[in-house]
């Protein structure tokens, strides 16, 4: 599981028939200490109905495609939950009520 930010939207009118209607986001992981970007961007289906600009959690591979809107549907990342807080040993580094 990796924590990410959302940052932006991908359409795609054609498209295999089991990802029709799926909000398709891109995220950019994070680091969880810094909140700086960590790696390559990802294209992941969304579950939760979050939105550009919030931190998420995002599972991949075989874990993407076990929710109930994944089930069966060809996808290699999913949003599964809104981040809230980020606590590491007792230091706070992401808490959503304070932007950051």
């Amino acid at each position: 599981m990796i924590i990410g930010q959302v940052a932006g939207s991908v359409v795609s009118t054609t498209k295999d028939v089991k990802l029709q209607g799926k909000k398709l986001l891109i995220v950019q992981p994070l680091d969880m200490v810094t909140l700086k970007p960590d790696g390559k961007q990802v294209v992941a289906i969304d579950t939760v109905g979050s939105g550009k600009g919030e931190v998420v959690m995002v599972v991949s591979g075989s874990s993407a495609r076990q929710t109930e809107i994944t089930n069966g549907t060809p996808v290699d990342a999913a949003i599964i939950g809104v981040v809230d807080i980020i606590e590491i040993q007792g230091d706070v580094t992401f808490d959503k009520t304070k932007g950051r």
